[in-house]
């Protein structure tokens, strides 16, 4: 008989299944396990909650409020450099700068960023490599990399924004000289700061990437030029998104700068001085106000504005020391220096204001012929001649009388041996008064008659500035007064201060100067269209090298208004052929002047 097979097996599979050993407990098994992982996740969440807000709170809300909120700072505007009649010397247009902004990334992979950077603004990749390193990849300020960028590079960053995360372009101020190299040396020029300039100033608020004078008037007046910064905070999320700002303090632009000069006789100077090796200083003899100031070579401080090419660098390097402002350092005076031997001889008292004495070829001392400069003397000379006529053996006659002491002691009077307070002061030299002292230190050896001969004639070991010269000429032409030489436009200091000369020396000085011009070495410039002047010559002797040449000269003689002192470094030749024309080119500018730069108005 058939036996169905549905039915049993339905019956089957509706009886419940025997529980057996391998079988009890599995339907509990997933649940359980859920339970106990819940726990686990649950307090090692908990645990976790617990040190990220209690124990680690504080450190984390700095983190996020970090990432929250970021400051932008924003560099001031330069002062301006003006002239005595308030025209630009130096001042500011509108520029493009490159930042980094290293906060902005989450990652630190800077490579590809920094590799694209380096391509556009042809910078070496680790220039900006390292620039990155020095702020940290967590500074939250804008690092410049490039300023006065051009507009193909400005679009070019524009067009790649999205892809150069932490990258800023920002509007900002550059600093320009409108004249070119006019006054460089005076003016100085700006720069990025020096890591170790950075180190010096960071506590006055400097920061990386930060402009600051270099040279000249923009680093002696830093202070003044430089302004405050200023800078917006803003919210940004959490992909650097601007949510808001939430304050803002504008940059303090920087302060004007009138200088003493007079920009017009300024280049009147460096045109007469031309391509010669050396300087030029003009300045009023009564307030010791600089009128110009001229040194060359020179250089463009424009070039320094933004990225100087190795080009450029390597063409001022073939220069003779570009950057030394020649009125400021220190050469033996040659006969200039008569005037101090003058005062000293007649203050010492050995000599009188009408003494006269003969002078001979030359003159013979500790064995040594000391030559006069025309080899034959010029017969008996008062002072006032021996001043016009340049004798030497006239001046080594008195430094024989009245020894080293009086002569020494002069020179200093005169400002010789010591900075003259110029706002340039660590650009200039003190130049050098040697004594005996000076001499057993440096030579081992002692002070010997031929050291004061040759010091009578602005020789041997002196050493002046032609600033430093221009400041004796104005005690000359002044009355005896020694004057501060200063560039900044400013009434309120005294610059004047006695030398307590007899009326007796101050006449045979300011007889002597005049002599020089009417009928001396510098009668040259005895001419109508210029008003009556006084001066004085030198040529010093530099061997093996050429001479050096001087000419000094100051008028009105009967009221004075300007200094000129011109200066051939090695030039060769004499101070009235050479440096004399100088004096003459400037002093016609001035005077042919419609406003004379010591009669513009204050």
């Amino acid at each position: 008989m058939a036996i169905s097979q549905s039915p049993a097996r339905t019956q089957f599979h509706d009886r419940p299944p025997r529980e057996t050993g391998r079988t009890v407990g599995h339907r509990f098994q997933s649940v359980v396990a859920m339970v106990i992982i819940s726990v686990l996740l649950l307090g090692g969440v908990g645990s976790r909650l617990v040190y990220l807000q209690l124990l680690e709170g504080k450190h984390n809300q700095d983190l996020a409020e970090d990432n929250r909120i970021r400051l932008l700072p924003r560099p001031p505007e330069r002062g301006r450099i003006l002239d005595r009649n308030g025209q630009a010397l130096a001042q500011n247009r509108l520029s493009y700068s490159v930042y980094l902004w290293p906060i902005k990334r989450d990652d630190i992979d800077w490579e590809p960023t920094i590799a694209r950077l380096s391509e556009i603004l042809d910078i070496p990749a680790e220039d900006i490599r390292l620039r990155l390193e020095q702020a940290g990849n967590s500074s939250p300020l804008l690092v410049r990399i490039a300023r006065d960028i051009t507009p193909a590079q400005l679009t070019a960053l524009m067009e790649l924004k999205s892809e150069l995360t932490g990258i800023q372009v920002e509007a900002e101020t550059e600093r320009i000289y409108p004249n070119g190299d006019l006054a460089a040396h005076v003016l100085g020029y700006t720069g990025e700061i020096s890591d170790e300039r950075l180190s010096q100033l960071a506590d006055d608020g400097y920061r990386l990437g930060d402009v600051v004078g270099q040279l000249g008037a923009e680093a002696a007046f830093e202070d003044r030029l430089r302004g405050e910064w200023g800078g917006r905070q803003i919210e940004v999320d959490g992909i650097g998104q601007v949510l808001a700002i939430l304050s803002e303090k504008p940059a303090q632009p920087g302060q004007d700068l009138p200088l003493t000069l007079d920009i017009a006789l300024q280049q009147a100077a460096e045109k007469a001085l031309g391509d010669l090796r050396g300087a030029v200083v003009a300045m009023d003899p009564n307030t010791g106000e600089v009128l110009a100031m001229v040194s060359r070579p020179a250089f463009d401080p424009n070039i320094f504005s933004t990225h100087i090419t190795s080009t450029e660098w390597q063409r001022l390097q073939s220069l003779e020391f570009p950057f030394v402002n020649r009125a400021l350092q220190g050469y033996a005076p040659a006969s200039t220096f008569k005037f101090v031997t003058t005062s000293a001889a007649i203050e010492s008292g050995r000599f009188s204001a009408r003494s006269i004495l003969s002078t001979y070829p030359f003159i013979r001392a500790g064995g040594i012929q000391f030559w006069d400069w025309n080899n034959a003397g010029f017969g008996p000379l008062s002072f006032p001649g021996a001043i016009a006529m340049s004798s030497d053996t006239f001046f080594y006659q008195t430094a024989m009388r009245m020894g080293e002491k009086p002569l020494i002691d002069w020179t200093r009077r005169y400002g010789f041996g010591e900075k003259t307070g110029i706002e340039l002061g660590e650009e200039e030299s003190a130049g050098l008064v040697p004594d005996e002292a000076w001499k057993l230190e440096n030579l081992d050896e002692p002070w010997y008659l031929g050291d004061s001969i040759n010091m009578s004639i602005g020789q041997g070991y002196l050493q002046a500035s032609p600033l430093q010269v221009a400041v004796m000429f104005a005690a000359v032409a002044n009355g005896g007064d020694h004057v501060t030489p200063h560039l900044l436009k400013d009434d309120s200091r005294q610059y004047r201060r006695s030398l307590n000369l007899s009326p007796e020396t101050m006449r045979v000085l300011q007889d002597g100067a005049r002599q020089v011009i009417t009928n001396g070495t510098g009668r040259g410039m005895n001419v109508a269209h210029l008003p009556p002047l006084a001066g004085k010559s030198g040529t010093a002797e530099d061997p093996p090298r050429e001479n050096h040449t001087w000419f000094g000269a100051y008028g009105p003689y009967d009221n004075p208004e300007i200094v000129v002192v011109a200066f051939g470094e090695n030039s060769g030749g004499g101070g009235s052929a050479l440096a004399a024309p100088i004096v003459q080119e400037v002093l016609e500018a001035y005077f042919k002047s419609p406003n004379p730069a010591s009669r513009s108005t204050p």
